[in-house]
């Protein structure tokens, strides 16, 4: 079931106690961005941060799988940062716009717990 599918349920069982609605994590996100892997090794060594055990080959043969995990990082209203990523295993079928939607799904997964234990937390309060 999808996260719209769910709250039509939810909605039509009648539960109106507080809860986290899909419309609430949409609400939250201010900000979103995708890049793959390689972009940001690109970025690193350009910016002269780059770190790791792999070096810049010369013919570029340790970019391949690189350019095949795409990330979202989502910013939510209060400033924090969700990761989500999409690895594909066959080039053949890497697809940017699949691949960032995977990520997204995987980075919004993210934010529902998150949001969840606020709301808990604040209901928490007022019966304090």
């Amino acid at each position: 079931m999808t996260d719209a599918e769910i709250e039509r349920e939810i909605v039509a069982k009648g539960k109106t106690a507080p809860r986290v609605t899909p419309a609430d994590v949409e609400d939250n996100i201010v900000g979103e961005h995708y890049f793959t892997a390689r972009d940001g090794r690109e970025g690193a060594l350009q910016q002269g941060t780059y770190f790791g055990r792999t070096f810049p080959q010369p013919d570029d043969a340790d970019l391949a799988p690189l350019a095949l995990l795409t990330f979202c990082v989502l910013v939510l209203r209060n400033g924090f940062t969700v990761t989500g990523e999409s690895a594909c295993a066959s080039p053949e079928n890497f697809d940017p716009e699949i691949d960032r939607k995977i990520a997204r799904q995987n980075a919004v997964a993210k934010v529902w717990p998150l949001m969840g234990y606020s709301l808990r937390d604040n209901l928490a309060a007022l019966t304090k």
